[in-house]
């Protein structure tokens, strides 16, 4: 089984300024700790992202837009030596009560059956409380960045009742945070033998 990072797009791995829908090549950029954060963690885990993209359906950019968009971040990341596995995306908005929007769990359970997800081993890595919601009810852990909307969402995760198991400041931090707690769980399963 592998296990898996469930990362959000924008705002998480890439550079998504107000108003947000970022989707233009000249626009494209890396978070600063990404490229550097990805190749820690990518000795244990295996890297697929889910993004709400509602730009989409609000007229806002179209669907080939979002696919050149996300064509750079891969071959951009690839160059690093860094495998995006897949990239799952909504193209709906709130108002469409579609069943692929996050908080939904629609695409981390058909990715768990695609390439053998141990789930509650997996970690979902966002700047949207639905990020962190999402990973809760699939029994993934989950890490809450404040980069992006992250600090701007913060106070909704109170509201929401909505506990990540860690708020990390920006991606290197996530991702050290992650490792850290599989080195620490890699020692009890040895100690429990």
């Amino acid at each position: 089984m592998h296990k898996a990072i469930y990362l959000d797009k924008n705002g998480t791995i890439v550079n998504d300024p107000d108003p947000g829908y970022v989707h233009k090549i000249k626009d494209f950029k890396l978070l600063p700790g990404v490229v550097q954060g990805l190749k820690k963690l990518s000795s244990n885990f295996i890297f697929i992202v889910i993004t709400n993209q509602s730009g989409i359906s609000r007229g806002i950019h179209s669907e080939g837009d979002m696919h050149k968009f996300d064509n750079v971040l891969i071959s951009k990341l690839k160059k690093e030596g860094i495998e995006i596995k897949r990239i799952y995306y909504c193209p709906h908005t709130p108002e469409d009560l579609c069943k692929c929007r996050k908080p939904h769990t629609k695409y981390i359970k058909e990715s768990e059956k695609e390439f053998n997800i141990d789930i509650k081993n997996s970690w979902v890595i966002g700047d949207h409380p639905h990020d962190a919601e999402m990973g809760i009810k699939n029994g993934c852990k989950s890490v809450y960045l404040l980069t992006g909307h992250g600090s701007k969402h913060i106070k909704d995760l109170e509201s929401r009742n909505i506990n990540p198991t860690f708020v990390a400041n920006d991606f290197l931090e996530a991702a050290e945070f992650i490792m850290s707690h599989a080195k620490k769980q890699s020692k009890r399963q040895t100690l429990n033998r």
